[in-house]
C-alpha cells in the first residue's frame, strides 16, 4: 500500500491516510466500537470528515483538527470549493477550538501542498505532545514522591485523542517510561465511556498499570489517598486560563482542590484560543438524549427528558498548571 509513512504511538495509526485508492481516502480507526471491534472509516471529502468528527468516529480537540485537515485536502483535491469544504468541518463540531486552528491553517495554502501541510499538522501533534508529556514529568518530578506518583485522568485524552502519543496520558506515558509512575486511575467518563473504552484500553495495550473507576468513586479515591495527583486534556482554553473539557471535569477539579491535590491541564498550544476571554464565552455542544439513556443498541434508563452537554468549564482558579508543548503556561 502507497501511505505517507505518519509517525504515531500505541495503540496503532487510528489516523492514515492512504494514497493508493482514488481517489485518496483517509482511513480512521472507528472509537465507537472499541474496544470490542477494531473498525476503519473510510472517508475522502470534507462532508465525510465532518460526519466521522460529528458521530464520533474520531474525538479529542488534537485529532479531531488533524482529520478536519486531512478532509479538507482531500476535498479541495477532488475539485471542491475550499469555503464550503471549510464550513462544512467547522460546523461538525463547535467546542474543540482546535478544528478552526487547523482550518485556518490550511485554507491559504496552494492546492498542491495541501496534502503534505496536512501530513505536517500531523506530524507536529505527535512531536507536541511528547513535549507535553516531557513538561508533564517535571511537574510529576516536584511532587518529591518516595515511590511513583498515582495520577488520576478523565475522559480520554491519549494516542487516540491526538496524532499519537497524547496530551493528558503523554504525561502518564512519560512517568511510566521514566518509571516514576505507581498507577494511572481512569474514570469511565459518563455517558460516552470513553475513560472505560479508550483510556484504559490504550493503558492496557501500553503495558501501563491502570485502575478504572466510576466516575462517582472519584471523590472516595481521593479522600482514601489513592490519587497523587490529577491530570485531564482539554478542548479550549479561554484567554482568562477557563478549561472546556469533557463533562465531569469541573467536578475533578473542586474535589482536587477540597483535597488540596494539584489539578493539571494538558494541552497544545493550537488548544489555546487568545480570541475567547473566558469560559462564559465558550459554546458548549449539546448532544442526543440518547447517549444517556443507554449505550448502543441498549437501553436502561425512563423516556424522560434529558440534558447531555458533552463539555463543562473548569474555572481557572482551580487549575494549578497548564502544561503545553513550550513548558508551563500561565493566562494572560
Amino acid at each position: 500500500m502507497n501511505e505517507r509513512q505518519i509517525p504515531d504511538d500505541e495503540p496503532g495509526e487510528h489516523i492514515r491516510l492512504d494514497l493508493s485508492a482514488v481517489p485518496h481516502v483517509l482511513l480512521l480507526l472507528d472509537q465507537r466500537v472499541l474496544p470490542r471491534v477494531v473498525a476503519t472509516i473510510r472517508c475522502s471529502n470534507a462532508h465525510e470528515a465532518a460526519r466521522a468528527i460529528r458521530d464520533m468516529v474520531v474525538r479529542g480537540a488534537p485529532a479531531i483538527g488533524i482529520t478536519a485537515a486531512y478532509g479538507f485536502a482531500l476535498d479541495v483535491l477532488a475539485g471542491g470549493d475550499r469555503q464550503r469544504a471549510a464550513e462544512v468541518l467547522l460546523a461538525s463540531r463547535p467546542t474543540a477550538v482546535n478544528l478552526r486552528w487547523a482550518i485556518e491553517r490550511m485554507l491559504p495554502v496552494p492546492t498542491e501542498r495541501l496534502l503534505d501541510e496536512a501530513v505536517a499538522i500531523h506530524r507536529e501533534d505527535v512531536a507536541i505532545n511528547r513535549a507535553i508529556g516531557a513538561h508533564g514529568l517535571r511537574l510529576v518530578e516536584r511532587l518529591g514522591l518516595d515511590r511513583g506518583v498515582r495520577l488520576y485522568t478523565h475522559c480520554n485524552a491519549g494516542a487516540l485523542a491526538t496524532g499519537g502519543y497524547g496530551t493528558a496520558v503523554g504525561v502518564i506515558r512519560a512517568a511510566h517510561e521514566a518509571g516514576r509512575l505507581e498507577r494511572v486511575m481512569a474514570g469511565e467518563t459518563r455517558p460516552y465511556l470513553q475513560g472505560a473504552r479508550l483510556t484504559a484500553w490504550e493503558c492496557e495495550t501500553s503495558g501501563i498499570p491502570c485502575t478504572l473507576v466510576t466516575d462517582s468513586m472519584a471523590a472516595a479515591a481521593m479522600a482514601e489517598g489513592r490519587v497523587d495527583a490529577v491530570v485531564v486534556g482539554a478542548d479550549r482554553v479561554a484567554a482568562n486560563g477557563d478549561v472546556a473539557n469533557k463533562i465531569g471535569t469541573y467536578g475533578l477539579a473542586v474535589l482536587a482542590k477540597h483535597h488540596g491535590l494539584p489539578f493539571w491541564v494538558a494541552v497544545p498550544e493550537s488548544t489555546l484560543d487568545p480570541r475567547c476571554p473566558t469560559g462564559a464565552d465558550i459554546p458548549i455542544e449539546e448532544r442526543a438524549a440518547d447517549e444517556v439513556r443507554g449505550y448502543g443498541e441498549l437501553r436502561w434508563a425512563a423516556d424522560v427528558d434529558v440534558w447531555n452537554p458533552a463539555f463543562d468549564v473548569t474555572p481557572a482558579a482551580l487549575v494549578d498548571a497548564w502544561i503545553t508543548e513550550s513548558g508551563l503556561w500561565s493566562p494572560s
